[in-house]
């Protein structure tokens, strides 16, 4: 593979340093160097979340808002700081936009039972696309089979890429909801959501983004996009599991009902009635995952300094590296190969299923994710049960992506 050329690196991005800022990425798997090239499923931890996560639990761990206590009120303070962060990182007018929740998945189901269920009525729409992942499905279908609307969804070509005509041809009068990815996880598709947004704005319909795949590749100001909701989920960037983020305009958030009920939402309770707390707290019931959150504050910390225009530049030129060899392997077919892609690929091998793909690769050291990628629509359309996804982070390499299209040749010759 070495007469492929190999993209500009950004001359201020030291990707060994930043690489030495994530422990994991210096340990062996099966006797190789670790490459990792699931970051589409989850990012790996920076020293600075990890940190900021064993600080909290060895010095500030208590259950927060409720205590007049020392650690209480510290670990308050930590938690909605963290509040902030996200609100500044995203550009949301108010922190009371901020909702905190598992992640992406709860994200959507929130809006999709609080906001959707109680509006809708037989007839009305809820528009998505092809490609969108389960998470931005099935909370959809679930609110149509409860209020009789019916799910309309929007085509994508051979490429994997939606179009917008083709999108704004099914916003109709009966079209209540549009739902859609701003990055496929399956393929990397870049959707139009800004034309999107503005299209559905102009008729009077509610906007939702999945942007679980686009939160840390991306720049993202809600505000400027005019979306009315906006989800992610903190493992997508760099922070822990289990939490995520709902974005929502204040005013439509304000409308809605509680999702949950329990401690927190709550401002009086008598067996006669209870009296909802204001926002954000009226949507986080319960005691929440704080050194979750505190780790995804801390996450936040770490992205905002970074070059964020060299970090892109290097995934950009992951991508244009990792499609040139992965293209001069016979027999591999690319599945999506849009126009405008984030830094994932994915593809077939003739005669190797992606599965024993994904054990080969293995033994070499190199992570990928085989199957589905919870996007089953997306695999139906190109008739394939599921494919190899190797997606990249900026502490990636270009030798990684050369090892991984030596690892695909290796598992070509035992399946010949």
């Amino acid at each position: 593979m070495n007469n492929i050329a190999l993209a500009a690196r950004p001359p201020s991005f030291d990707v060994a340093a930043l690489r030495r800022q994530f422990p994991v990425l210096a340990r062996l798997v099966r006797g190789k160097p670790l490459a990792y090239l699931d970051n589409g499923a989850s990012a790996q931890r920076p020293n600075a979340v990890i940190s900021a996560v064993d600080d909290y639990e060895r010095h500030h761990h208590a259950n927060i808002h409720r205590g007049v206590h020392t650690l209480s009120q510290e670990a308050t303070a930590l938690y909605e700081a963290a509040r902030d962060k996200v609100m500044e990182f995203i550009h949301a007018r108010s922190r009371n936009e901020i909702i905190f929740v598992r992640g992406t998945t709860e994200a959507i189901n929130l809006v999709a039972q609080s906001y959707a269920r109680p509006l809708l009525q037989p007839g009305d729409e809820i528009l998505i696309t092809h490609l969108e992942h389960h998470a931005n499905i099935v909370p959809w279908q679930m609110v149509c089979e409860q209020t009789g609307a019916t799910l309309v969804v929007a085509p994508i070509d051979a490429h994997g890429e939606v179009h917008f005509d083709a999108v704004a041809a099914l916003m109709s009068p009966r079209t209540r909801l549009f739902a859609c990815a701003h990055v496929s996880n399956a393929l990397g598709t870049v959707l139009p959501v800004r034309r999107l947004i503005a299209a559905a704005k102009a008729r009077g319909i509610v906007t939702l983004i999945d942007g679980a795949q686009a939160v840390s590749h991306m720049d993202l100001d809600v505000q400027e996009l005019g979306c009315d909701f906006y989800a992610f989920s903190s493992h997508k960037m760099y922070g822990p599991t289990g939490v995520g983020v709902l974005y929502g305009r204040e005013q439509l958030l304000e409308s809605m009902p509680p999702w949950q009920g329990g401690g927190e939402m709550i401002l009086a309770v008598t067996f006669a009635k209870t009296t909802y707390n204001g926002l954000p707290n009226k949507f986080e019931a319960g005691t929440p995952n704080i050194s979750g959150v505190i780790g995804l504050g801390a996450a936040v910390d770490f992205l905002q300094a970074l070059d964020r225009d060299a970090a892109r530049a290097h995934e950009t030129a992951l991508l244009e590296h990792a499609t040139a060899v992965l293209r001069q392997i016979p027999g591999l077919r690319i599945i999506g190969t849009a126009a405008e892609k984030a830094g994932l690929v994915s593809f077939v091998v003739g005669g190797v299923h992606p599965h024993d793909l994904g054990t080969i690769l293995d033994e070499d050291g190199i992570a990928v994710r085989t199957g589905h990628h919870c996007a089953m629509p997306v695999m139906d359309f190109f008739a394939l049960p599921a494919t190899a996804r190797a997606s990249f982070a900026f502490y990636n390499t270009f030798e990684e992506i050369d090892r991984l299209a030596a690892g695909i040749e290796r598992a070509r010759k035992i399946f010949a």
